[in-house]
């Protein structure tokens, strides 16, 4: 069965850190457009980070910038988020996503909610993040 799976979720300290990981099965994160989206309690979906399978080009969001960093590793066939310096706002469900005939193709132009609802090939159950004292 094809299917994404995320991890790394959890509760944090603001200021601490977490990686969440994004693996799928049955196909190679080689070939795929991998993205990060979140949704917070009572707000809507948005953007994260992405990855572009076309040139590895990368793409954060402005409140994660600095902060976040997406990575592919081939050899686990996994993404990571790595989420440093976390802040009471990051408090979220963290969702990821894989699409591998994407029109666009850099990372920003596909980093949208739009994208993810309609364009995506697969689409994770997510894993919850809570950064709170």
């Amino acid at each position: 069965q094809v299917q994404l799976v995320e991890s790394g979720g959890g509760l944090v300290q603001p200021g601490g850190s977490l990686r969440l990981s994004c693996a799928p099965s049955g196909f190679s994160v080689d070939y795929y457009s991998i993205g990060w989206f979140r949704q917070a309690p009572g707000k809507e979906r948005e953007e994260v980070s992405c990855i572009s399978n076309h040139d590895d080009s990368t793409y954060y969001t402005d409140a994660v910038k600095g902060r976040f960093t997406i990575s592919r590793d081939r050899g686990n066939n996994t993404v990571y988020l790595q989420m440093n310096s976390l802040k009471p706002e990051d408090t979220a469900t963290y969702y990821c996503a894989a699409a591998i005939g994407l029109q666009v193709t850099t990372a920003q132009a596909m980093c949208t909610v739009n994208v993810y609802e309609y364009a995506m090939d697969y689409r994770g159950k997510g894993t919850l993040v809570i950064v709170s004292s």
